[in-house]
């Protein structure tokens, strides 16, 4: 009898502490949402952040409102999201490279973003493009692999500077296909791309919807995409895998996140209203557009995700001896 009125207790108390937060997910939300992302407007996560930010506030029949805190590799607009309350009316938007590597380069005090913030769903996935300059006499990446075997130590790769994704994409190449190239890093992906356009650089990892009106002037030459499949812009360029260096997968996401804190079930209510939208068709077509893959998940999934990148980033900084900055 006691181990039966133990049993009925405990279901009561579920119950009662179940109650309130889903009467707390019934009533969210009653007053605009701050969407924050460490990009600049008009750039790639502020561009994601808009497309979701109008259909969500439909969804919840409220407003999503955008707002840019640009500035230390999006340690601003992190740090600011995970300090404010976490009622779910502020939000995070950041590509992998801002939760995954900047923390490890541009966070002195330790801040590590499994700690600091409440992952929510990963919104798309998408690859990087190797290119070379036309000077460079190799046409796929087995070629270029053996021309840098032939002339070790004098081809060079640009980047968007030290610790970027596109730097650590080419160490991972580097290191994979074992060749000895020199890595150029640049304050920023514009004057990178410029250089190599210039025949200053030899090749670089990139953005596909940045270097493919490059690619289509015959400016530059694609050798291979770093995702598991071909990429719906550039149908023609084989994966790292095809080409020969099996293994190399670089692959970039974006993500929403919460303070850590957030009621578990406002966490699932936006879970599951993210994920209609960007699985909507129209959603759907303007990812493909920009070469993004559509990724969604559970707040599970994506803090698997962020702690697999972070771990693995962490262990590459440290094998290159790159420290914070």
């Amino acid at each position: 009898m006691a181990s039966v009125c133990t049993r009925i207790r405990r279901a009561l108390a579920a119950v009662l502490i179940a109650v309130p937060s889903l009467a707390l997910a019934q009533q969210y939300p009653n007053k605009p949402i701050r969407l924050f992302t460490g990009s600049v407007a008009g750039g790639g996560g502020d561009l994601t952040a808009r497309v979701i930010a109008d259909r969500l506030g439909a969804a919840l029949k409220g407003q999503v409102v955008v707002e840019n805190r640009a500035g230390a590799t999006g340690m601003i607009a992190n740090r600011l999201v995970a300090q404010s309350a976490p009622d779910g009316y502020t939000l995070l938007l950041e590509p992998s490279s801002f939760v995954a590597i900047s923390p490890l380069l541009n966070a002195k005090d330790g801040w590590d973003p499994r700690e600091k913030l409440a992952p929510i769903i990963q919104v798309s996935s998408y690859p990087l493009v190797l290119v070379v300059h036309p000077s460079v006499p190799a046409h796929n990446v087995k070629e270029f692999v053996a021309l840098a075997r032939k002339q070790p130590g004098v081809l060079n790769f640009a980047s968007s500077g030290v610790g970027s994704n596109f730097h650590l994409a080419g160490e991972i190449f580097r290191i994979d296909a074992k060749i000895n190239v020199v890595h150029v890093p640049y304050r920023g992906s514009s004057s990178a791309v410029i250089d190599l356009l210039a025949g200053r650089a030899d090749f670089m990892f990139g953005l596909i919807p940045v270097l493919l009106p490059f690619m289509e002037q015959g400016k530059l030459r694609a050798l291979a995409v770093t995702g598991k499949t071909r990429n719906a812009l550039l149908p023609n360029t084989p994966t790292a895998d095809e080409s020969g260096v099996p293994g190399l997968e670089v692959l970039s996401w974006e993500g929403v996140f919460a303070p850590v804190g957030t009621p578990a079930a406002i966490i699932e209510r936006l879970n599951a209203e993210i994920g209609k939208v960007v699985n909507s068709p129209q959603v759907k077509k303007v990812w493909a557009e920009k070469g993004v893959d559509t990724v969604t998940g559970s707040p599970a999934d994506l803090a698997r995700m962020v702690n697999a990148d972070y771990t693995r980033t962490g262990a590459l900084l440290k094998q290159l001896g790159i420290t914070k900055q």
